[in-house]
């Protein structure tokens, strides 16, 4: 299984590397940045090859990804735990102030997959800490989007909000159209123009095809 993440990784992501990291560095300065104040511990569910972690600065960075490429791909001080999020998370109870996941749920193999992921990332998070979801929203991404035979688990906005309140999240926000279906390809967007859109609500009501949604751990 791993051995098949690795290879499909590979080819469908290598040659966009570059793009990769420099959309996710001007995501998390302008945007996502805003939940990592006065966070301490955080977590990358489903890393991948360490886009989003690699480019936050806290004292303790986790990243859970079975790809055998992930450890070579992550910056030093990330540890990577290597297991499936199904499993039992090797962490303390109440030890992360955040749970991050882009464009990763929909990987897993059912509903209740999804549900029993959330419910660990509600155990492991401490009272009043968050989870941040970036992910493809059904509702906008049908058709090409279930051509890639890893895609399984069709979520929308509405339907991860309540997965996350009957976990017991409390749900902070929730983007129906955030992101585009991709900001990456093979060439490097310029900085100014990822920026630019992040400033442009209306224009995500147009080409917004990916959700966020961000809940919270009652204290």
């Amino acid at each position: 299984m791993s051995e098949d993440l690795q290879a499909l990784y590979r080819r469908r992501f290598e040659s966009e590397q570059a793009a990769r990291h420099e959309v996710w560095r001007v995501l998390v300065e302008s945007w996502f940045g805003r939940y990592l104040d006065r966070v301490n511990s955080v977590l990358d569910l489903g890393s991948g090859w360490g886009h989003f972690i690699n480019q936050v600065d806290v004292p303790q960075r986790y990243a859970i990804d079975l790809n055998p490429d992930a450890q070579q791909r992550l910056n030093a001080g990330v540890k990577l735990i290597a297991t499936d999020a199904l499993e039992e998370w090797p962490l303390e109870d109440g030890s992360l102030d955040l749970v991050f996941t882009s464009n990763f749920l929909e990987h897993l193999p059912g509903r209740q997959a999804v549900s029993t992921v959330l419910d660990h990332a509600y155990r492991h998070l401490r009272p009043g800490g968050r989870i941040v979801c970036l992910g493809p929203n059904v509702r906008y991404m049908a058709g090409a989007y279930w051509d890639f035979f890893d895609h399984v688990v069709p979520l929308s906005d509405r339907s991860l909000a309540e997965a996350l309140a009957l976990s017991g999240f409390q749900i902070d926000e929730v983007i129906p159209r955030f992101l585009p279906a991709t900001m990456a390809g093979r060439t490097v967007p310029p900085s100014f123009v990822i920026r630019a859109y992040l400033r442009m609500r209306p224009v995500w009501r147009l080409i917004g095809r990916q959700f966020l949604v961000v809940a919270r751990k009652q204290p």
